[in-house]
């Protein structure tokens, strides 16, 4: 077991700490290589795998399942906020919508192999749908104009894929392999970004980052329990589950909470010693995946 542990999180994690030793060597600006990376190489991805992923049955269980992970932890902050003292829209977020991209799928890819990747994109995008209608409504106090997400190119992407999907629609097959081979550079872009931010920790959050990863550990394993008990899912869909839920927080709560000005400082201590501490929960959540389902 702590063989196939290493042998599925050593390639995430040699990745990462190349991206780390290129943030710390050459302090590279990102957020260039990121916009490309989530309006271009993203949107491929998700359109050369759900518009070829079998619909119905096991993954319209999934996607309730995805739906749950992702916003019963927003329910489950109201309460403890209140007792916590804590500003609902700063920490309740991060608990809810996770590292889905750059982490999981790549994740999902070296854990399952290849019978893991379409679900691995379609737990992405539907974590990215509710980030940016759900997710935006939390902060925004109805000041972003929601018509700016539907030109948003993964939605455009999603949108047109599952056209082609339940129209039995083909692409024409050079340029289905271009887009295939734009979408494939999106994992590792993901993984050496992820590096680069996680230079920026600063220790002075670390009590922030420890409360936000305890809390997200404590949420995810609430709604992976009511997935397991509520939603039939088959036992590789469990262990998927098992990971999605008790994710790192995702890098867009940064963003967003910057945006609209939502305490963006602590925000950031909890996407980065969240990411940073998967060092030491992956492993155990791994274990935890392939020894009870």
């Amino acid at each position: 077991m702590l063989e196939k542990v290493i042998s599925i999180l050593f390639p995430v994690f040699a990745v990462v700490a190349a991206g780390f030793f290129v943030g710390k060597s050459f302090r590279p600006d990102m957020r260039h290589v990121n916009r490309i990376n989530i309006d271009l190489m993203v949107p491929c991805l998700v359109f050369t795998t759900l518009s070829v992923m079998p619909m119905g049955g096991e993954q319209n269980a999934l996607f309730i399942a995805a739906v749950i992970a992702v916003l019963l932890p927003g329910v489950l902050m109201l309460p403890i906020c209140k007792a916590l003292s804590l500003p609902y829209k700063t920490w309740a977020p991060p608990q809810m919508f996770r590292n889905s991209g750059n982490l999981a799928i790549p994740l999902f890819g070296y854990a399952f192999g290849v019978i893991g990747e379409a679900p691995a994109i379609l737990l992405f995008v539907v974590s990215m749908m509710l980030h940016i209608t759900v997710g935006l409504a939390m902060l925004s106090n109805h000041e972003y104009r929601f018509r700016q997400i539907f030109k948003m190119p993964i939605l455009i992407a999603s949108i047109l894929a599952l056209i082609f999907n339940f129209g039995g629609i083909t692409v024409w097959e050079p340029l289905n392999e271009g887009m295939i081979l734009i979408g494939n550079a999106a994992v590792p872009v993901m993984l050496i970004s992820l590096g680069v931010q996680l230079t920026a920790i600063k220790w002075s959050g670390l009590g922030v980052g420890f409360l936000s990863t305890f809390l997200s550990l404590a949420t995810g394993a609430v709604s992976f329990a009511v997935i397991y008990f509520f939603v039939p899912l088959p036992p590789e869909h469990l262990r998927m589950m098992l990971l999605f839920a008790m994710l790192p927080p995702a890098v867009m709560n940064y963003l967003f909470a910057e945006r609209f000005n939502v305490g963006p400082d602590k925000v950031a201590s909890m996407v980065l010693f969240g990411n940073f501490l998967t060092i030491v929960t992956l492993p155990a959540l791994l274990v935890a995946a392939f020894a009870l389902f």
